[in-house]
């Protein structure tokens, strides 16, 4: 039986400069991401700091992230203002987390590594608080800004795009800091920190001003059925702290929900996991310990990657309105699987140029899981309301993003274990056993292969097809003008 289609109607459009409005919060998003984590270098070697303490600052404030992001979540979902749930928070977030960042990094000279470590991360708390006042918010409001199946996966399509740029410009923030009219690295990272801080202000708040929240008339507060003997009492769903804790126990139990979350995980934590071994293996395998010439390949492949990615969010956005979210997720995520497979017979040391042939491939699995995660779990609210009657964008985006953070931070420290279960000695250079070789390219290929497989299944248990989306958005349009 063939899919039915629906075509998208003119008033759930939403036009091409709002999307990239929209956009320019996912571009502030992964820049501020990608500043905080590469420019702690300085702290290394500009200013001398243990790598060890310099790891925990990274991760420490991180932690934090597990309370605060769900909570900003729920609060941004129960706001009422005239401004609307999200736009105070965005535009008030961004000039936060710009200020802060850029106090962040006015780093004084000559201190001590305990000073510089708790001058660091008591900044980093507070950034990390502002950085979430505005990324939470900015999240749930592209999950409503338009009802429609196919224009929720253009939106994430056009933000996707935007949000990669940021990772094209952070290469060359290392080479920013050490340009010499700065007099050193660390001043080199204040002025960064100041003009990355400028532009978060004022691009950051250009959702907050230019996009209006579509405000739809709210069915009847849930109420949850109790008793027996066919009678029923009804209770109000409890609001403050008890509703915080029911709004998160709701979220993590919403099965829909969860497939999403673990086919994320899968997919991109399967990817990072082994994001470093591609490294070793180009250098030590296909080169023979030459890092210079194995870093100059592995530059070129991640430059390709990029292109690849930009390519991919515009064909997987088209492929998901001709067969749905679905079946375009295994297309995708298949695509990826016969990339990283590839990558056991194109890693060669006597053709490294196929080095390259699995990069576009395997662009399929990031660059697909982003376009299409937030268009499903923007159609994961609606079922939600339909079943709970609460309007939750702002707790399932913020639960969604704080299990990638969690799984990438848990990927990067287990990466390190698989590492050395290789028997990888670095003492060796190119001189790594045949057996450190095998078991490199054998985790290399079969981990992101497995997990891709596995997100797969994940998402074949999800129930919301184009026809089933369609339906729910009957019913609550329904529900509301009742």
């Amino acid at each position: 039986m063939a899919q039915e289609h629906y075509q998208t109607a003119p008033q759930d459009r939403i036009p091409l400069v709002k999307k990239l409005i929209y956009g320019t919060g996912a571009f502030v998003n992964n820049l501020l991401a990608a500043a905080i984590g590469g420019m702690t270098i300085v702290l290394n070697l500009g200013l001398g700091m243990n790598p060890a303490l310099v790891g925990l600052l990274g991760a420490l404030p991180r932690l934090t992230d597990a309370i605060t992001d769900p909570l900003m979540g729920y609060i941004s979902d129960n706001t009422k203002s005239k401004w609307g749930r999200r736009r105070p928070y965005i535009f008030w977030g961004a000039i936060a987390a710009g200020f802060i960042f850029a106090l962040l990094w006015q780093l004084p000279e000559g201190q001590s590594e305990s000073y510089y470590f708790w001058f660091f991360l008591t900044g980093s708390f507070i950034f990390y608080l502002a950085y979430t006042v505005f990324a939470t918010p900015w999240v749930a409001l592209g999950y409503e800004l338009t009802p429609d199946y196919h224009e929720r996966t253009r939106l994430m399509a056009v933000q996707n795009f935007m949000g990669q740029m940021a990772y094209l410009i952070a290469p060359w923030f290392l080479f920013f800091m050490q340009l010499e009219w700065f007099g050193g690295m660390v001043n080199g990272a204040g002025w960064l920190a100041i003009i990355i801080a400028a532009f978060t202000i004022f691009v950051g708040v250009l959702p907050a001003i230019f996009l209006k929240e579509v405000h739809r008339k709210r069915p009847p507060p849930q109420r949850t059925e109790t008793g027996d003997n066919n009678k029923s009492q009804f209770e109000e769903f409890p609001t403050g702290i008890k509703g915080f804790f029911a709004g998160f126990v709701a979220t993590i139990k919403f099965k829909p929900f969860l497939y999403l979350c673990a086919a994320t995980f899968l997919v991109f934590n399967g990817f990072m996991l082994v994001s470093s071994f591609q490294f070793y293996v180009i250098i030590y395998y296909v080169f023979g310990g030459d890092q210079e010439l194995g870093a100059q390949y592995a530059g070129w492949a991640g430059t390709l990657s990029a292109i690849a990615t930009f390519c991919v969010i515009f064909i997987v956005s088209w492929m998901s309105s001709k067969i749905g979210k679905r079946n375009t997720f295994y297309v995708a995520i298949g695509i990826s699987v016969v990339g990283y497979g590839l990558k056991w017979l194109c890693y060669s040391p006597a053709t490294p140029w196929l080095l390259l042939l699995p990069t576009p491939l395997m662009a399929f699995g990031l660059g697909g899981l982003f376009t299409l995660m937030g268009s499903m779990i923007a159609d994961v609210c609606d079922m939600d309301e339909l079943e709970t009657k609460q309007r939750r964008e702002g707790m399932f985006g913020s639960i969604y993003w704080w299990v990638v953070k969690l799984g990438m931070a848990a990927a990067i420290a287990i990466g390190g274990f698989l590492l050395n279960a290789t028997g990888f000695d670095v003492a060796l250079e190119g001189n790594q056993s045949e057996q450190t070789i095998f078991l490199m390219r054998l985790f290399d290929v079969l981990i992101p292969m497995f997990a891709s497989l596995l997100a797969i299944w994940a998402v074949s248990r999800y129930p919301i097809t184009e026809q089933k989306a369609h339906e729910i958005r009957l019913q609550l349009e329904a529900s509301r003008s009742g």
